[in-house]
């Protein structure tokens, strides 16, 4: 009698299990880069929605830092819809983020003291679902809080992007820490793109792809990004062993 009472309730558990089963088998969404070369590194050929992603520069200076914003603000230019940028200090300098394309009347920004209450922030903003993209600013990222972003961005299939930015040299080394991100990149400045005249070439960066789940490591320098966000793979220059101290020195 008792093993006749539990099976009903044996079989809605597994019909529960089998539509979430489902539910996560499904095709994840992607924002291509357009770029073949980092496309195919990618999981499903581009950056995943409903997935958390680490942005930091190369270093702890504010060149890098700048290039590691250019390189989100990009991203965001190519979403469709309002973006959340929530962060701890108002120093971003929005005409360089034109220039990448992504436009002021498209940006919400939430700032505060407090990197906690941007961590609060950043998964209100991702639990909404009514946003391409949510960018916070953070020194740290706890594993537990990331997880915890991760989920939200999986329920409603939202985009997260967490830029990295420190404060001291020895804030840097937290970067290679564990984290729940699908992907984390580094970006270092490289000398701009040379011209047949005097002058200032298209910004270079060494982008460097650190982790991906279920899929490889790998480095590329590309052009920054230009009016519409759209960055463009390099030829890479050689500049013989000063060339390789650089890039010893800037990317650790």
């Amino acid at each position: 009698m008792s093993s006749i009472a539990i099976n009903p309730i044996i079989a809605e558990l597994r019909e529960r299990i089998a539509v979430l089963g489902n539910a996560n088998a499904r095709p994840r969404k992607v924002l291509p880069f357009g770029a073949a070369e980092i496309d195919e590194r990618l999981p499903g050929g581009g950056l995943a929605y409903g997935a958390l992603h680490e942005v930091a520069g190369g270093g702890s200076g504010t060149v890098d830092g700048a290039a590691a914003a250019l390189f989100v603000a990009g991203i965001a230019a190519r979403t469709e819809g309002k973006c959340l940028w929530c962060l701890t200090r108002p120093d971003l300098f929005f005409p360089a983020l034109s220039q990448a394309g992504l436009h002021s009347d498209r940006v919400i920004f939430c700032e505060s003291d407090r990197e906690e209450d941007v961590l609060s922030a950043m998964e209100e903003g991702l639990s909404f679902g009514g946003l391409a993209l949510v960018v916070a600013e953070l020194v740290r990222l706890p594993m537990t809080a990331s997880r915890r972003l991760q989920l939200a961005a999986e329920k409603t299939g939202s985009m997260g992007i967490v830029l990295r930015r420190w404060r001291r040299q020895n804030e840097a080394s937290d970067y290679g820490q564990p984290t729940a991100s699908t992907t984390r990149w580094r970006i270092s400045v490289l000398p701009s793109e040379p011209l047949p005249v005097a002058g200032i070439g298209r910004a270079r960066w060494l982008v460097e792809l650190m982790r991906v789940k279920a899929g490889a490591c790998a480095e590329f320098e590309i052009g920054a990004p230009d009016a519409k966000g759209r960055i463009s793979l390099l030829p890479v220059p050689d500049h013989g062993p000063d060339q390789a101290i650089w890039r010893r020195s800037h990317t650790g």
